[in-house]
């Protein structure tokens, strides 16, 4: 394996250094092929997500499947523009040209979760092919279904020594790592980034984490309950609450708390019906593992909500709890399911203050109608993202630069996030030949009077 791995990133190096990947016209087509594969495999790639999340037909389309679509197309789109050389201005030279081209790095490696085990893995892969890169990617193997069907759309459409897929498990991506690539993106669990971190600093590659955390919602009491119970329900349990970004706790107003509960128990049963074990639309969680993980979760808080699981079906109802201690594993460890711990406060600075007492989260989510409120949430917190007045549709906006930061991960990607991401800016001077300022020993007053107005 390790000699086959190493063979793999071998021909791709040589593969870039033919320079063909960096012409713009070859990447477009390149994103057009991935484009009508994935259109083609549309079918195989939700059949594949039911069997490993069972996810539902809409969610797999609007969060993996047309996601991905829709970033291509906008990258297509404006892939010439951003990969035009920037111009830079403001050059103390007297007439130098300065130029900021975008290249590529070389041969990146992108390590995908399971939660979104395709989108995740195929929206780094459209920044790696934008900006001009070979690339290796390595799925998920715990959502082994989906894994699959990524690895034969990849072999269908791209020789290996352009775009490539090693399935396998932790040995497998402990042997990948092992390789010097140019560029790793990795999107996980905390303890496994500082893994892939470690790695990389062996051979100074550059990497983006995007890691996760806690992500808090806050609720004002002015805020509007009905849309709120609404938009905190649907984002929580959507995918069976296994998003990165998933509201991890409430820290709802004394004022309105109890209405707030009430509002969303309606619609979890709005939404998924008196039994969800029968809703077409509600998920399950990915593996026995993480099944008890959870399940452990129920016994460190007050069911209010919820609470049904079926070991069987790796099925855990939508959960609400309360009275957890601080130092439960509830409240300390990324839930990653359907459970929501909810947390009074009477005062905004105690919701501020628990929030910044905290590594800093992926996602910050405030549901407030006063302007002066959201800005003491944005001015005093800090977060990889914000969504004000909803749950984690910031995430599809591919305009906004989607990351972590602190604990939480780091570097951006989406849309031409994603481009820059993939992208060494060199910064290039061209100098005129037509004369010389005064720079040469000896030094005179006159080189010195003339240095001194230069970097006024």
């Amino acid at each position: 394996m390790a000699d086959a791995i190493s063979g793999l990133v071998l021909s791709q190096r040589r593969f870039f250094s033919t320079n063909v990947t960096k012409d713009v016209e070859f990447r477009i087509e390149q994103l057009k092929k991935l484009k009508a594969a994935i259109l083609a495999f549309e079918d195989e790639i939700k059949a594949a997500l039911h069997s490993d999340l069972h996810k539902c037909e809409l969610e797999a389309y609007s969060s993996e499947i047309g996601f991905c679509l829709n970033e291509i197309s906008q990258t297509i789109q404006n892939l010439k523009k951003w990969a035009k050389p920037e111009k830079a201005w403001g050059m103390m030279l007297p007439l130098s040209e300065g130029t900021i081209i975008s290249e590529p790095f070389g041969v990146a490696l992108i390590i995908a979760p399971w939660n979104y085990p395709f989108g995740l893995a195929i929206s780094p892969l459209i920044g790696a092919i934008a900006a001009g890169n070979c690339a290796v990617v390595k799925p998920s193997e715990v959502s082994s279904s989906t894994s699959k069907v990524i690895a034969k759309l990849v072999a269908k459409t791209f020789d290996e020594k352009y775009i490539a897929v090693v399935e396998g498990d932790s040995k497998v991506a402990s042997k990948i790592l092992e390789e010097k690539f140019d560029y790793i993106f990795f999107t996980g669990g905390e303890f496994v980034g500082k893994i892939v971190m470690q790695a990389a600093a062996k051979n100074l590659t550059p990497l983006t984490l995007e890691l996760g955390g806690k992500s808090p919602c806050i609720v004002s009491s002015d805020c509007d309950l009905e849309k709120t119970a609404s938009r905190i329900v649907w984002g929580k349990f959507f995918n069976a609450g296994q998003t990165c970004i998933a509201p991890d706790y409430l820290l709802v107003q004394k004022e309105v708390k109890e209405k707030l509960i009430e509002k969303m128990k309606e619609k979890i049963i709005k939404f998924y019906g008196e039994n969800e074990k029968n809703s077409k639309d509600y998920g399950r969680i990915i593996n026995k593992r993480h099944f008890e993980r959870l399940s452990s979760y129920l016994k460190e808080g007050r069911i209010i909500f919820g609470g049904k699981t079926d070991a069987n079906e790796l099925f855990i109802s939508p959960t609400l709890i309360e009275q957890m201690l601080p130092k439960a594993n509830v409240m300390q460890d990324e839930i990653f399911g359907p459970i929501l711990p909810i947390i009074e406060y009477s005062k905004l600075e105690e919701a501020i203050e628990f929030v910044t007492n905290r590594p800093k989260p992926l996602a910050l989510y405030l549901f407030s109608s006063s302007r002066e409120i959201q800005n003491k949430i944005l001015n005093e917190t800090s977060s990889g993202g914000v969504c004000i007045n909803d749950t984690i549709i910031h995430i599809s906006s591919e305009s906004l630069p989607f990351g972590g930061v602190g604990s939480s991960g780091f570097g951006k990607y989406h849309g031409k996030a994603s481009f820059d991401t993939f992208s060494n800016k060199k910064s290039v001077l061209k100098n005129t030949t037509l004369f010389d300022l005064p720079r040469y020993p000896p030094y005179g007053d006159f080189a010195l009077k003339m240095m001194k107005s230069q970097f006024k």
